[in-house]
């Protein structure tokens, strides 16, 4: 069954079209499937996927969506004329194609679809251009590629998400920074990845979670304070792992 938009479509008219005499004779364009002239984005990709070599010539066409498909299909050193193109879909196609280190034309892009393109691709030496980006997905974008000692300016992002991917790849050494970070999801990766020693500051953590996640990997001794404590799975683990190791001291 055909697509719905393909069915409701007109079907180009080839009467007036420059390729009539040349694809169309060719068998390399089809009206009401392979077509340039009609404002279907199927249509006209399935041209260009045939026809590459014409994209260039519609670089400029005056409808969005053509320009935007031909971009796909044209030589990568023809693009530099959509750079500064008024539909944002045209540019993300031209971000995502153009060499890294010609990016940074689109590090204040208003689309933030375009400037997470340009955070995926850019050189890794100009990433940190983007790390005041207002959109935390972005940001985010930046924290995974960044290396782990680049990530400090992150501990204190606005956006959980961006801490949280912070805390997950921050060097180890670091991550006592973040044990008082405002959010539940956060500290709970913090307190995973903490060694024993260092992980005994978040034992009065006000999430129960992030307080039995300690308790499994602290010096028993350590848990006499979480013996009452008002999480019955906590004071459980705090129990069994305090009094075990009493036990076994006594026998020694």
């Amino acid at each position: 069954m055909a697509d719905q938009d393909e069915v409701t479509l007109p079907i180009g008219d080839c009467t007036f079209c420059p390729f009539r005499n040349k694809t169309l004779l060719m068998g390399r364009c089809m009206p009401g499937d392979t077509c340039v002239a009609v404002q279907s984005g199927r249509q006209i990709d399935r041209f260009f996927r045939v026809n590459p070599s014409y994209a260039g010539q519609f670089l400029q066409d005056n409808f969005w969506e053509r320009r935007a498909i031909a971009a796909r299909y044209a030589p990568q050193k023809d693009l530099q004329s959509l750079i500064n193109d008024e539909d944002e879909v045209v540019r993300r196609v031209v971000a995502y194609r153009l060499p890294a280190h010609q990016l940074q034309s689109w590090i204040d892009d208003p689309d933030r679809e375009v400037r997470m393109t340009v955070a995926d691709r850019i050189n890794p030496e100009s990433l940190e251009l983007l790390a005041e980006d207002t959109d935390y997905i972005v940001r985010l974008t930046v924290v995974k590629r960044l290396p782990a000692g680049r990530l400090f300016r992150f501990i204190k992002d606005r956006d959980v998400q961006v801490r949280k991917q912070v805390a997950e790849l921050i060097p180890e050494v670091s991550l006592g920074l973040m044990v008082n970070d405002s959010s539940d999801e956060v500290r709970r990766i913090v307190a995973e990845r903490l060694n024993a020693d260092e992980a005994i500051v978040m034992l009065n953590d006000e999430d129960w979670m992030v307080r039995y996640t300690v308790a499994q990997k602290v010096d028993p001794l350590t848990l006499k304070a979480l013996l009452n404590d008002p999480e019955p799975d906590v004071r459980d683990l705090a129990s069994a792992r305090f009094h075990s190791y009493q036990g076994n001291k006594h026998h020694d």
